[in-house]
């Protein structure tokens, strides 16, 4: 399973109020799990909060990417939120975060969960990228340029 197919249009949300690393972490809880059935808010929270305990999902340059293991996955999910304001979310450059990949994954997904982790990291370390998300104008333009990202780094 590729990036982009992990990543349906509304699960791409554009300028989300952020608040703090808690709030967003509620707010995607909340819409995923409206949004999967299957999948139950406070557990969903409480695998990334224990996550984030660990240490943090922030990577840098205004990025972070809370991951977690979920037993009621069937398949990997994955949402991009793109904040309205940057937020302190502890990342190891010390610098807010406005890009931010989810992804849950299921409880044995060992590999699958390795892999799609190095692709999204591998996608928004490029500084060009990031500026190119940052600077559409929808969630449709959003989901768009992502999509279009992820190809061409599957084609590289």
């Amino acid at each position: 399973m590729t990036l982009d197919q992990l990543l349906p249009p509304e699960r791409t949300l554009f300028d989300v109020k952020g608040g703090s690393k808690k709030r967003v972490l509620e707010f995607f809880s909340t819409f995923i799990a409206q949004n999967i059935p299957s999948l139950d808010d406070q557990e969903v929270f409480s695998r990334l909060i224990g996550r984030e305990r660990l240490g943090s999902t922030g990577v840098g340059n205004g990025v972070a990417i809370p991951h977690a293991r979920n037993p009621h996955c069937k398949v990997p999910v994955a949402s991009f939120i793109r904040l309205a304001e940057p937020i302190d979310f502890d990342a190891i450059d010390g610098e807010p975060v406005d890009l931010i990949f989810v992804l849950l994954v299921p409880e044995e997904a060992e590999d699958t969960h390795l892999t799609l982790l190095g692709q999204i990291a591998e996608l928004l370390n490029d500084s060009d990228n990031r500026h190119t998300l940052r600077n559409t104008h929808s969630q449709r333009e959003l989901h768009e340029t992502l999509v279009d990202l992820i190809a061409q780094q599957q084609k590289a």
